[in-house]
C-alpha cells in the first residue's frame, strides 16, 4: 500500500500543527537554536519551584543533564497544578474486567495521592531516593501509587503483573527495593487471578532489602498475610491525611526505573529523570494526540510497560486530560468490547498495539460497524510496525476513513515518541513512521556516521541528546554506554543507537525495518525478519506471523515461518498454501527470502501485552530445550501445541 493519506483537517479544531509548514517552522527553530527552543518549552510547560540555571550539560557525555539547578515535582505537574482550574474534571475513568466503573476527578486523585504518599512516609518510612517496586493490575491504585512515589521523591519500579516470581525477584534485588506494593489479584476474562502469591514466592529468598508489602484488596480472594511484613492498603489509607506537600526534586533526580529484557539475560533497569521526562511526555501528548480540554483519551497498554507510564498516567495527567484505565482484555466478553467503550465514554483518541488491531480484526472484523464511533478523531499504534492490511482495516472500519492514524515509533529508553505523524498535519504512508518530531534529530546512518543513500537500510540513530532520554542503566553505567552509545558515531562522537534498522525514501519519509539484531543470515545475506513478515502479512488469509532462523546445512540459516491463518476453510493442501505464500514473498522481496518451511499454528506465544516471544519460537524450531519463562504468556499451553505441530 503506497498510497498517501492526507489528514482530514475538518476533524480538527485549532490543531497543535495545522500544516506541514508549521511543523517545518518548528523544526527550523530547533535547528537554529536547539537549546533555546527546548528552554522555551520547559518554561512554558513546567511549573518550576526554582528555575534552572543551565539548559543542557554535555560535559560528561553520554551522561547528559537537562535543566540543571531547577526543582519541580512530577506529581505536582500532573495533579496539584490543575486543581485551580480542573478540580472537578475527570482525571481517570476506570472500567474493570467485569464492567465495574469508577470516575476519579482531579480533586479526588489529589486526595488519594496525598493519602498514599503519607502512608508510605508514616507507615513504611519511605524517603526520597528509596525504591518502591509496584506489582499491580490495571486498577486506579496503580496510578495513585506511581504518583504518590513521585510526590515524596521515592523511585518507583513497576514490574508487569504477568511476570513470574523469579522475574519479580530479580528486579526487586537489582533495585534494592524497600517496599513492594501489590494487590491480592484482579480479574481477567471474568475470573479472578492472583498476584500476592507470586510476591510471596519472590520474597522467599534473597530479597532481604524488602521490609514491607502493601496489598490492595481488589478481588477478595484469600491470601497469606505475613505478620509484621504485610499490610492492607485499604485499611491503612483510611487514617491518612489528604494533605501532603510535594517534595522539591532536582531536574535530574530519578523518577522511575523500568526494567527491560537484555541480550545477556539480565534485565536492564532503565533510569529516567524527572523534569526532562515529564516535559516530553506532556509535549508529545499534546502534539501527537492533539489533546483538547474536553477530550477523553484511551491507551490500552498496561502500566507495567513504558507505554503505560508515559501515555496512560504521566503524559495525559500532565496535559490535564481525562485518561481511561481498563483492567480487562479487548476481546472479553466479545470482540466488540473496545468499540462499546468508545461509544459509551465518547473516546476521542484510541491508542493500541498492532497485535491487538490484528486480533480485533480477526475475531470481529464487522464489530466496529455495530457501534457509534463518531467521537474518534485520532487512532494510534505502538510497539511494532503495523502492516498495511491491519492499517487499512483500522483506518476504514474503526476510523470510518476519517481519523488520523499516528503510527508512533519510540522505546522504553526514549521516554516518549520519537518519530510519528502529526494529526491534521502529516500526509501518511501506511506502515511508515513518517518524520521525526520537532526537537528529535533522527538520522539513518552507517556505523561511521555517513548518511545512507535513499532507499538503503542503515542504523536508526538519534544524533543529539533530548530531555526524556535514558540517563543510565541502574547501577551499571558501563553497560549503559556499551548498550546505547557503542555502535555508531557521527563526526567522531558516539550517538544514541536505537538498535533498529531504517531507511529513508526520496521524500524523506522514515520507515523502520526492524531490529538489526533480529536478522537471519541466509547464504551470507542478512534478512530482516520484519521485512519477511511484512510480505507474508499481505496474504489475504494470514492473521499474524513470526519468522525465525532455522539451521540449514547448505545456507547456514533458512527461514522458518509460524503462521496464524484467519480461516482454515479452503485449505485443501498446506503445501499449496506454502507455495502461494512463497510466491508472494518472491514477488515482494526476492527468491533469497523464500521460506524453507512453515508451520500453520492456532496462535503465537504472546505476553499479555501482546509481545510475541520469538526466543521460544527459535528454540522450538531448533529442537532446543525451552529455558524461557512461559508463565508470562497469555496462553502458556500454546507452546506445547506449537511444539507438537512442528515436531509432527
Amino acid at each position: 500500500m503506497s498510497e498517501i493519506f492526507n489528514p482530514k483537517k475538518e476533524m480538527f479544531n485549532n490543531p497543535q500543527f495545522g500544516s506541514m509548514e508549521e511543523y517545518k517552522a518548528l523544526v527550523a527553530d530547533f535547528d537554529n537554536d536547539y537549546e533555546g527552543t527546548w528552554a522555551k518549552f520547559a518554561d512554558e510547560k513546567i511549573d518550576w519551584f526554582t528555575p534552572y540555571n543551565k539548559i543542557l550539560d554535555e560535559s560528561n557525555a553520554p551522561f547528559y543533564k537537562w535543566f540543571s539547578g531547577g526543582t519541580m515535582n512530577v506529581a505536582h505537574q500532573c495533579v496539584d497544578r490543575h486543581l485551580d482550574t480542573k478540580k472537578n474534571k475527570a482525571a481517570i475513568i476506570f472500567e474493570g474486567d467485569n464492567g465495574d466503573k469508577e470516575i476519579i476527578t482531579y480533586r479526588e486523585l489529589a486526595y488519594r495521592v496525598n493519602q498514599t504518599a503519607n502512608m508510605f512516609k508514616n507507615k513504611f518510612d519511605i524517603k526520597k531516593g528509596d525504591r518502591v517496586v509496584i506489582y499491580m493490575p490495571m486498577i486506579p491504585e496503580a496510578a495513585v501509587t506511581m504518583l504518590a512515589c513521585a510526590k515524596i521523591g521515592a523511585i518507583h519500579s513497576i514490574v508487569f503483573g504477568g511476570f513470574s516470581a523469579e522475574a519479580l525477584k530479580d528486579r526487586i534485588i537489582d533495585a534494592s527495593a524497600k517496599l513492594v506494593v501489590t494487590a491480592d489479584g484482579a480479574f481477567r476474562k471474568g475470573k479472578p487471578y492472583m498476584l500476592k502469591p507470586v510476591v510471596d514466592t519472590a520474597l522467599e529468598t534473597g530479597c532481604e532489602c524488602v521490609k514491607n508489602v502493601c496489598i490492595v484488596e481488589r478481588n477478595g480472594e484469600d491470601i497469606n498475610w505475613v505478620s509484621g511484613r504485610d499490610y492492607s492498603y485499604n485499611e491503612l489509607i483510611k487514617s491518612e491525611s489528604s494533605v501532603c506537600e510535594a517534595e522539591p526534586m532536582e531536574s535530574e533526580d530519578p523518577l522511575f526505573l523500568l526494567y527491560t529484557s537484555g541480550s545477556t539475560g539480565k534485565p536492564k533497569g532503565v533510569q529516567h529523570s524527572s523534569a526532562g521526562y515529564i516535559l516530553w511526555a506532556q509535549m508529545t501528548m499534546e502534539w501527537v494526540f492533539d489533546i483538547k480540554d474536553n477530550d477523553t483519551y484511551w491507551c490500552t497498554a498496561d502500566v507495567g510497560w513504558i507505554t503505560g507510564h508515559t501515555y496512560i498516567v504521566y503524559g495525559p495527567l500532565a496535559a490535564g486530560a481525562t485518561t481511561v484505565m481498563f483492567e480487562g482484555v479487548p476481546t472479553f466478553p466479545d470482540a466488540g468490547r473496545c468499540w462499546k467503550m468508545v461509544e459509551e465514554y465518547q473516546i476521542n483518541q484510541f491508542y493500541t498495539a498492532p497485535t491487538a488491531i490484528r486480533l480485533l480484526h480477526k475475531m470481529g472484523e464487522n464489530e466496529p460497524a455495530k457501534y457509534d464511533l463518531s467521537s474518534l478523531r485520532i487512532l494510534g499504534t505502538v510497539g511494532e510496525p503495523i502492516d498495511p492490511p491491519a492499517w487499512k482495516w483500522y483506518y476504514e472500519a474503526v476510523g470510518n476513513s476519517n481519523c488520523s492514524i499516528v503510527d508512533t515509533y519510540w522505546q522504553t529508553e526514549t521516554g516518549g515518541h520519537m518519530i510519528s505523524p502529526l494529526p491534521a498535519c502529516t500526509p501518511i504512508k501506511p506502515a511508515c513512521a513518517t518524520f521525526a518530531l520537532p526537537g528529535i534529530i533522527a538520522e539513518v546512518i552507517e556505523e561511521n556516521g555517513t548518511p545512507t543513500t535513499t532507499g538503503e537500510k542503515g542504523f536508526m540513530c538519534i544524533t543529539k541528546p533530548w530531555p526524556s532520554m535514558i540517563r543510565t542503566i541502574w547501577n551499571d553505567d558501563e553497560r549503559f554506554v556499551k548498550s546505547y552509545f557503542g555502535d555508531c558515531k557521527k563526526d567522531g562522537k558516539a550517538v544514541y543507537f536505537t538498535g533498529d534498522g531504517a531507511m529513508v525514501s526520496e521524500d524523506d519519509y522514515i520507515t523502520i525495518t526492524g531490529r538489526t539484531d533480529d536478522v537471519i543470515n541466509v547464504s551470507g545475506h542478512r534478512m530482516g525478519t520484519a521485512e519477511v513478515e511484512a510480505a507474508i502479512k499481505k496474504h489475504d488469509n494470514v492473521a499474524s506471523v513470526a519468522v525465525v532462523g532455522k539451521p540449514h546445512e547448505i545456507k547456514g540459516e533458512g527461514i522458518f515461518a509460524y503462521i496464524v491463518l484467519k480461516s482454515d476453510e479452503g485449505i485443501a493442501d498446506e503445501l499449496e498454501e506454502m507455495k502461494t505464500i512463497n510466491q508472494l514473498i518472491k514477488a515482494e522481496i526476492g527468491a533469497i527470502a523464500l521460506c524453507d518451511a512453515m508451520a500453520f499454528v492456532p496462535d503465537l506465544p504472546k505476553t499479555r501485552s501482546g509481545k510475541i516471544m520469538r526466543r521460544i519460537l527459535r528454540s522450538i524450531v531448533k529442537g532446543e530445550e525451552i529455558i524461557q519463562d512461559t508463565s508470562t504468556l497469555e496462553d502458556p499451553s500454546i507452546v506445547g501445541i506449537i511444539e507438537s505441530i512442528v515436531k509432527g
